[in-house]
């Protein structure tokens, strides 16, 4: 059974234009391949054994989105509540050790970049954060120690 992905329809739609883009790459990899074989002796031809390598990695890659993408399940944005912390929720929270204070949208693995400030679902900060309402106090065990974070907003 596939596992379930929750994601938005942005995120589909970049991980089948990247599936299309891999799934394009195909015929130049089997090209190098016959390239290199025609080249002789395939025991000592590096070329072979690199186009080869190269297969490998883009059918394994394109199994995996395959199968994110299969397993994929868009999230109706318009039934977003901010009563407390869910997925695609923009949230403002303070961390207490520092007294700093940074905004996060919580977003599916595939679609996280912390440059952008969206944090992935399976990360412990999230998962500390998921359920929570305004005012609420989390502990959060990460690698540096505990973090202590307040939540100071929610907002789609």
């Amino acid at each position: 059974m596939a596992k379930v992905n929750y994601i938005t329809e942005a995120g589909l739609r970049k991980l089948r234009s990247e599936l299309d883009a891999l799934k394009a790459e195909r015929p130049v990899i089997s090209a190098q391949i016959a390239e290199a074989r025609d080249k002789g002796d395939l025991s000592e031809n590096a070329e072979y054994d690199a186009a080869k390598e190269a297969q490998g990695m883009l059918e394994m890659r394109i199994a995996k989105l395959e199968a994110t993408i299969a397993g994929a399940r868009i999230i109706d944005e318009s039934k977003l509540g901010t009563d407390s912390i869910q997925m695609l929720n923009r949230v403002t929270i303070k961390n207490m050790n520092l007294g700093k204070t940074v905004e996060y949208t919580i977003v599916s693995e595939n679609e996280a970049n912390l440059k952008e400030g969206k944090l992935s679902i399976g990360t412990p900060i999230a998962q500390a954060l998921i359920g929570k309402k305004r005012g609420d106090v989390v502990e959060v065990q990460v690698p540096s120690g505990i973090l202590k974070l307040e939540v100071l907003d929610i907002s789609i």
